[in-house]
């Protein structure tokens, strides 16, 4: 994607990883930079128990928006 990604953005998988047991669409949270364009990405169940710390790419990330960007 070509938007920045930064620490604590929502983010959702834009592929699955079967090795991961993860699949796309799935929402986690950015907790990391590991290098040039990977993330440490943690998913967490509804109450809060991690099931999963990734590292993801960022063409395989897409940053989620709760408010208007802006952007048509």
């Amino acid at each position: 994607m070509s938007e920045s990604i930064q620490i604590l953005d929502v983010v959702a998988l834009t592929v699955d990883l079967p090795e991961r047991k993860l699949s796309r669409g799935q929402v986690g949270t950015v907790v990391e930079q590991l290098a040039d364009q990977v993330f440490e990405v943690e998913f967490s169940d509804d109450d809060g128990k991690t099931y999963a710390l990734v590292p993801i790419n960022a063409t395989q990330l897409m940053v989620l928006h709760y408010e208007p960007t802006g952007v048509a």
